[in-house]
């Protein structure tokens, strides 16, 4: 049976214009940190919250409080017992990686409250680096996943898990090689799943790595990245774990197909494509988008998972070097 995506496009505003940020979505409201509107500057440190459910409400802005994390671009986020976490990024007047010091901040949407976690190791201990463009998953209970990305200089392939109640970070086994900026990682099934990424000439593709906690190791599922058996190598995409006719799947969508001439400064060729991951039968299928609109092509944007079978999709750089402030839900069935 073929499985169809009904898109329903929720809102498009200004002030959510803006790529490589982070959405987290918790209860019925999208939440929305980071990203850029200009190359290089990042937009603004507040949250914006959008209703899910009532297309007439407005989108409540919260400003920077007297704790907050400094404006970035390329940071990576994950949910966690309905709140939210926060990993490093890019920004100041270098646009450099923002060092923290292994520090995760902490939003709750409850209090609007931000809350910087301080690792409660000894100063010899290892921490990860600062970075952007990483990446971020939560296992539903305890512990973080934080994952590559983009330090001072070149990229990186490590695997770090923090254990939020501890306020503790343990160096995992590093994924496969090569190293990788932009990739994305999903916890499902009680595993980690990562694809896709840039590794500073090619994007990756064909590779769909499985980490397994209880052993902490990596295993890899080989597939035909032609577009007809399974996705095109790409970065800057999402993969996340839905559940469809209730057996669990990942998806994976859009994302940068070849990088700009002008790198940063520039939006490559972008992809509209949406796949379904059956995990159980390790089978990719193609996704046709149902409904009145669908969403254009994009890459560095960000979406979450907003119910079992649905994902909230926001934003990002579409193909004219636009930011979008478009906001969709897209259903599996």
């Amino acid at each position: 049976m073929a499985i169809t995506v009904k898109c329903q496009k929720l809102l498009d505003a200004e002030i959510l214009q803006r790529s490589s940020q982070v959405v987290s979505v918790v209860g019925n409201r999208a939440y929305i940190f980071g990203g850029e509107l200009r190359p290089r500057e990042p937009r603004d440190n507040g949250v914006h919250a959008v209703p899910l459910d009532d297309a007439t409400a407005s989108i409540n802005t919260q400003p920077p409080a007297s704790l907050s994390p400094s404006a970035r671009v390329g940071t990576a986020s994950a949910t966690l017992n309905d709140k939210i976490y926060l990993f490093s990024g890019r920004g100041g007047v270098a646009m450099a990686p923002i060092e923290e010091q292994g520090a995760v901040w902490e939003y709750d949407p409850k209090t609007h409250t931000w809350f910087l976690i301080q690792p409660s190791t000894t100063k010899s201990a290892a921490v990860p680096a600062a970075r952007s463009y990483h990446c971020m998953a939560s296992d539903g209970k305890d512990t973080l996943y934080l994952h590559a990305g983009c330090p001072e200089s070149g990229r990186l392939s490590d695997l770090w898990a923090f254990n939020v109640p501890r306020k503790e970070w343990t160096e995992l086994a590093p994924a496969f090689d090569p190293p990788r900026g932009g990739t994305s990682i999903a916890f499902a099934d009680g595993k980690l799943y990562r694809m896709n990424g840039f590794d500073g000439k090619t994007e990756q593709g064909g590779n769909l790595d499985i980490y397994t906690p209880e052993t902490n190791s990596w295993d890899t599922h080989i597939y035909v990245p032609d577009g007809t058996h399974g996705p095109a190598p790409r970065s800057v995409g999402v993969l996340l774990p839905v559940s469809i006719s209730g057996r669990p799947y990942l998806v994976t969508l859009f994302g940068e197909r070849d990088p700009s001439s002008l790198g940063h400064q520039g939006a490559g060729k972008m992809l509209s494509d949406v796949w379904s991951f059956d995990i159980e039968n390790k089978k990719w299928e193609h996704v046709n988008l149902h409904g009145g609109q669908v969403p254009v092509a994009r890459g560095w944007f960000d979406a979450d998972v907003a119910a079992a079978n649905a994902i909230i999709v926001h934003g990002g750089l579409g193909e004219s070097n636009n930011r979008l402030g478009d906001i969709w839900r897209l259903e599996f069935a």
